[in-house]
């Protein structure tokens, strides 16, 4: 006979509740029940929470009437908040980007296929700015290209071919009508192109949400992002500096169903005196209003990680 796995972590969790409850009967002060519908991967994530957070929970994965939680945690808008966490993050950067943007100079977008539809979406409201695609086939030359950066060489060059006795030290110098440079791209292409721009165009801000090191599983990896700004908090990157290596996106999912389940503990046992804030956002959970996470910007550093 096939055991399915829900029921399996039910029987864990009863178990390992069991057993903490034993040793001291005083460890646990709130209890919260939860039905849930969504699919095993988070089912998991969801069990080890509770388990992790020693919170004494009864949950129902089969009730036909339970909370959907969607597959792409990070794109779901969870029950109780605004807006999905990357929503949020997008929002904010809208407002940096491109909503206090200095008129006088343009906003460099540099967009990967994956991120297409997002471009279309920019593209359609804020049309004046420049947009690039980027491809996986002689990415340091494009950038290069977009950059200007083709053109200050090849103008070294001719200097130095009107006397090649003449030594020239050229440090190549890039367009000087952009004024910052938002990255749409996820981890595999991101790791190189997000570098080569900050070899050339390093005085120039850098952005983008955390979708661009997801995939990385290590924090030290973050060094490829050096100086760039993404929406964040630091409580959520803090923890996941001192969590297990596995990929980022992971860990902030684990966080983020922490975060579900922290406002079910208060709004069942009645906490909002607690004042307590999710680690996804930096406001309060009120009673009454979705949870806006008004995130900031958070400068990917060496020193940090």
């Amino acid at each position: 006979m096939k055991i399915s796995l829900t029921l399996i972590l039910l029987s864990l969790i009863v178990f390992l509740s069991s057993c903490a409850t034993n040793i001291n009967k005083n460890e646990y002060t709130d209890k919260i029940k939860l039905e849930i519908n969504t699919n095993n991967k988070n089912k998991e994530k969801i069990i080890e929470t509770v388990l992790l957070d020693n919170i004494q929970t009864e949950i129902n994965f089969e009730s036909k009437g339970g909370y959907y939680i969607e597959d792409e945690i990070l794109n779901s808008k969870l029950k109780f908040f605004c807006n999905s966490f990357i929503r949020d993050q997008r929002n904010l950067l809208e407002k940096v980007v491109f909503e206090n943007n200095n008129k006088e100079k343009k906003v460099l977008i540099i967009y990967t296929k994956e991120f297409e539809s997002l471009y279309k979406e920019l593209s359609k409201k804020y049309p004046n700015e420049y947009y690039f695609l980027i491809n996986e086939e002689n990415i340091e030359s494009q950038v290069k290209n977009i950059l200007h950066v083709d053109k200050s060489l090849l103008k070294n060059k001719k200097f130095s071919n009107l006397d090649t006795e003449l030594k020239i030290i050229h440090e190549p110098r890039i367009r000087n009508d952009i004024s910052k440079i938002y990255f749409l791209s996820g981890y595999d292409l991101g790791k190189t192109i997000v570098p080569l721009f900050r070899n050339y165009a390093f005085e120039k801000s850098f952005y983008s949400t955390t979708e661009v090191f997801h995939e990385a599983n290590d924090m030290k990896k973050l060094v490829d992002f050096e100086n760039m700004l993404t929406p964040t908090t630091n409580n959520m990157m803090n923890n996941i500096s001192r969590g297990n290596k596995i990929s980022i996106k992971n860990q902030i999912e684990m966080t983020l169903i922490r975060d579900y389940i922290l406002i079910e503990k208060v709004y069942q046992n009645n906490l909002f005196k607690d004042e307590m804030v999710p680690d996804s956002g930096n406001l309060k959970i009120k009673k009454g209003s979705c949870v806006n996470r008004k995130l900031s910007l958070w400068k990917i550093s060496t020193d940090l990680i």
